[in-house]
């Protein structure tokens, strides 16, 4: 397949062009600095500026845009910024694959679309929760609106937390549990739904190379609680974890995002991969987190 990617350079977007390209696809790469090889088009979605010679022969569009929910405290300013990094440059490539063509998007999304969910199991079919994550997940999906209108097999990918070696949560998890500080948030009944990068990777490239459309879990199949979480993570660092962190505490640290995020949780399940044959490599978190933090 030739694959056109915004958002390659991130976390998931690195681990996937890599994944891509080994199995042999052909990868393009949408950048916001000059184009670097033949293999890299530059584009501005804030101002729609994308060359459909960059879409040429694509067999699917792939958009991981959106800048991280969790590096700021959220002012006014970031939410509308985290809104804006993932809806514009949504519904720029959606209306760009509608106008030329291409036969499949690939929208990112996030488990946040449930809003806290408690310990009720929620899948594909389970609808939009409240708050503000649920709320920008909703309209986030939305802006690809245009790609499904057109009769492109349309996917949003609603991912976890993602579990990696490099980056991501546990890059800011690994340091506290160092030092003997790690523990859970609030009364840790709140669940985690995660996935490893790895299978993040394999995932996507099985929604592209099957028949799969429509919302997707991209979340491990068995979800866990936030004490539970803890308990595995402090086993594979050999780390104690004995502290708790209130949640007023959770909140004067991070806001917001506290109530949102932390504190809160969804019991995500992956019903439309398991359905349709997708086999994860890291069936429980104490595998991926074992996986994730070996040496290398």
């Amino acid at each position: 397949m030739r694959v056109v990617i915004a958002g390659a350079s991130g976390l998931i977007g690195t681990a996937l062009v890599s994944t891509l390209r080994r199995h042999d696809h052909d990868v393009i790469r949408l950048v916001r600095r000059p184009a670097a090889g033949p293999d890299e088009y530059r584009w501005d979605p804030y101002t729609a500026a994308l060359d459909d010679a960059a879409l040429d022969g694509a067999d699917a569009v792939v958009n991981l845009c959106g800048a991280g929910v969790g590096d700021r405290r959220w002012s006014g300013a970031y939410k509308q910024l985290l809104r804006d990094s993932r809806i514009v440059p949504t519904d720029v490539l959606a209306q760009a694959v509608a106008r030329t063509g291409v036969p499949m998007f690939a929208g990112a999304s996030a488990v946040g679309y449930y809003g806290h969910t408690g310990d009720r199991i929620v899948d594909e079919s389970s609808p939009a929760g409240t708050g503000f994550l649920a709320g920008l997940c909703t309209d986030w999906e939305a802006a690809a609106d245009p790609a499904r209108a057109a009769g492109a097999r349309t996917t949003t990918l609603r991912t976890a937390i993602v579990l990696s070696r490099h980056g991501g949560m546990l890059s800011r998890l690994r340091p506290l549990y160092r030092v003997l500080l790690g523990g859970r948030f609030g009364d840790g009944r709140q669940y985690v739904s995660w996935i490893s990068l790895e299978d993040q990777v394999e995932a996507l490239r099985f929604v592209l190379e099957h028949e799969v459309e429509g919302p997707v879990n991209l979340t491990g199949p068995a979800p866990v609680t936030n004490a539970e979480f803890t308990r595995a993570l402090s086993r594979v660092l050999h780390r104690p974890a004995p502290w708790v962190v209130p949640g007023f505490a959770a909140r004067a640290l991070v806001g917001e995002f506290a109530d949102e995020a932390v504190l809160a949780g969804q019991r995500a399940i992956p019903a439309v991969l398991e359905t349709a044959g997708f086999d994860f490599r890291h069936k429980t978190v104490g595998e991926a987190l074992e996986a994730v933090t070996a040496p290398p």
